[in-house]
């Protein structure tokens, strides 16, 4: 699926935290699309196949190992996770 248009945000950041940001200029538009990617995956807000299209990976593949090294898990909390961890641990040790 294509979408031809895109959108553009402008962010107001602090003059105080300029600085910081400004040495990392030449990756930060990538940094902050990879974060608001990942995020709405989080929330339900983006499918994986949109991420896909958002962060122009080239296969499903690519995506799941852009969000899995992100640490977002399709429809699995970090409690989730935890209380499988957990579980694991209690048969492993009983």
């Amino acid at each position: 699926m294509r979408y031809p248009m895109h959108m553009i945000m402008t962010l107001d950041i602090p003059e105080a935290l300029a600085a910081p940001l400004k040495r990392a200029e030449a990756s930060l538009p990538r940094v902050l699309l990879e974060g608001f990617a990942v995020e709405a995956y989080r929330q339900g807000i983006l499918s994986a196949a949109q991420v896909r299209v958002l962060m122009g990976h080239e296969s499903r593949w690519e995506t799941e190992d852009f969000l899995s090294a992100h640490d977002a898990w399709p429809g699995t909390t970090v409690k989730q996770v935890t209380e499988d961890g957990r579980q694991l641990s209690a048969l492993l040790n009983a």
